[in-house]
This record gives structure tokens, C-alpha cells and sequence, in this order.
């Protein structure tokens, strides 16, 4: 049986293992990982019928911004004991899902960690613009290691990041395309702060990765969710971002144009009902 048909018959879980987990630390892995992943998605847009349903009992495939993980993992298992329906859920960068969508990935509902990935997907036709909802907000703050110099940073103009630093790298997500990555570039830039430690920034594919540099004591600062923040005991957070300094941090869900899931749509509207939503702020996660 050739290679791809055998791929196709695995759970998508198990295909997805070891892509969709914590991001690895050195970033050449990273940068595996994501080829790997995206690989993965081609031959599953393959596999995977997309034509309309209603007695489908395959499971929901959701696409999430990887910093959704820990609040979408019980959230869709939540929707499963509310429903029978089973979920899976790929966890990568807005940027790298959006893309694979427009590709043809076999994802039947997209949630972007801001508003520009899912209104590319919108102009292009590839969700169902009807479904749209924000579903939570967020706030960036920067971390340190929790076995190092977790002292606070008074950010403003003026501070001297830098020599915080200590000639180590700040960790962010890319700020040319990953959410997290460009809100952080933003809010250094209208600090004043983005000039002096642009040569002494280390971009990660996502904000997973950026969060792991820190945790590993490999980049001495990040900037990462709170979120992401309250998720890892090897960070601690030495300043808030304010929220006036980059654009409003939201998490927009949509089904899918082409999916014929029945449950597609319930599941965006479920992830606002009270328990859904409980789920979010118990992890960090703020009021859409």
C-alpha cells in the first residue's frame, strides 16, 4: 500500500502527535516541526472527503492558534460531552494554519489569534463569514526565567532592554506574520523601545516556541500572552504590556466555507456559552 493511502488510513490525533504539543527549544527543530506539520495537513486535505454529511460521525477537525492549547483542549472536550461529537484539535501558528486552509487543509473550523489571518481567509472565500465570532481576548506581557533574573521592567521609553539582556536575545514569535510576533513588534514600537533591541531579537515560528526559549533559560526575556505565561511554572512575568501600545488582542472562530461537518457551526457557537467561556478566563484567556 503506498506511503500517503496508509497515512490516510491513521487517526488524525495519532498523525498529528508530535506536531501539535509544546514547541521544541532550538529553532532549526522548530522550523522542522512546522515543514513537518504542514507536510502532514497536504496529505490530509488528500485524504479527507469534504462533501456534505448530516450522518457524519467523523470528528470535528479545528484548526487553533497554539496559544489556545490548554484552554481548547478541555473546551473541546467539553463540546464532546455536551454533544457525542468528538474533536481534534491542530494546534500551530494563525499564520501557518490559515495558509494550509487556503490550501485546501481539511479543517472545518478556524480560530485565528487575530483578526488579520481570519479576514485573509474571508476575502478569499474560505470561511463561512456568517459563523464568525471573537471568542476571547488577551494580554501580552514579558517573561523571564523563573531561576534567573526575574526582577520587574518598567517599560518605557527610555528603558534600556538591552542591557537587560544580558547579552542574550529576546524571545518573540515572527513578527513579519504570527500574531503574538507582530502585537509584540507593535507595542515595542510604540514604546520606543523596537530600535534599540531589534538586532537583539530571537523569532520563533510561533509564540509556544518564543515561551520555550525562556523557559529553558535560553533567551532571557520574551514576550508572550499571559496565557502562555500562566501555562508555563518556568516563566514569571516581569511586566504587563499595556494594552494601549498595539492592536486590540482577539481570537476570531469561523467554520470553514467548505466544510460539510454538521456540527461545524454548533461548535463555534458552543466555545460562548458560560461553561465554554469559563474554561477561557480560568486560562488567562480575557472577555471577547
Amino acid at each position: 500500500m503506498p506511503r500517503a493511502a496508509r497515512l490516510c488510513r491513521l487517526p488524525l490525533v495519532q498523525l498529528l502527535a508530535g506536531c501539535a504539543g509544546h514547541a521544541p527549544i532550538a529553532m532549526r527543530q522548530q522550523g522542522r516541526r512546522v515543514v513537518a506539520l504542514l507536510a502532514l495537513l497536504a496529505v490530509l486535505a488528500a485524504c479527507s472527503p469534504r462533501q456534505h454529511d448530516p450522518g457524519s460521525t467523523r470528528p470535528l477537525v479545528v484548526f487553533a492558534a497554539a496559544s489556545l492549547k490548554e484552554a481548547m483542549d478541555p473546551a473541546a472536550a467539553g463540546f464532546h460531552a455536551h454533544s457525542g461529537q468528538a474533536v481534534q484539535v491542530a494546534y500551530a501558528a494563525s499564520s501557518a494554519l490559515a495558509r494550509q486552509i487556503d490550501h485546501g487543509a481539511p479543517a472545518d473550523v478556524f480560530i485565528s489569534a487575530d483578526l488579520a489571518w481570519m479576514d485573509w481567509l474571508q476575502q478569499r472565500g474560505r470561511i463561512d463569514a456568517g459563523s464568525r465570532r471573537v471568542l476571547a481576548g488577551n494580554t501580552l506581557v514579558l517573561v523571564a526565567p523563573a531561576g534567573g533574573d526575574a526582577s520587574p521592567v518598567a517599560l518605557a521609553p527610555g528603558t534600556d532592554l538591552v542591557a537587560r539582556l544580558h547579552g542574550g536575545r529576546l524571545a518573540l514569535a515572527g513578527t513579519d506574520s504570527v500574531p503574538a510576533g507582530r502585537y509584540a513588534k507593535a507595542a515595542l514600537q510604540s514604546l520606543q523601545l523596537w530600535d534599540g533591541v531589534a538586532t537583539h531579537v530571537a523569532e520563533t515560528d510561533n509564540v509556544r516556541a518564543a515561551l520555550m526559549l525562556v523557559a529553558r533559560g535560553e533567551a532571557p526575556l520574551g514576550v508572550v500572552y499571559a496565557s502562555d505565561a500562566q501555562a508555563e511554572p518556568a516563566v514569571r512575568v516581569v511586566a504587563t504590556i499595556p494594552a494601549a501600545s498595539h492592536p486590540p488582542i482577539v481570537y476570531p472562530a469561523a467554520r470553514i466555507a467548505r466544510s460539510g461537518h454538521p456540527q461545524a457551526a454548533a461548535f463555534v457557537d458552543w466555545l460562548h456559552n458560560p461553561s465554554a467561556q469559563a474554561i477561557f478566563r480560568e486560562h488567562g484567556f480575557t472577555a471577547p
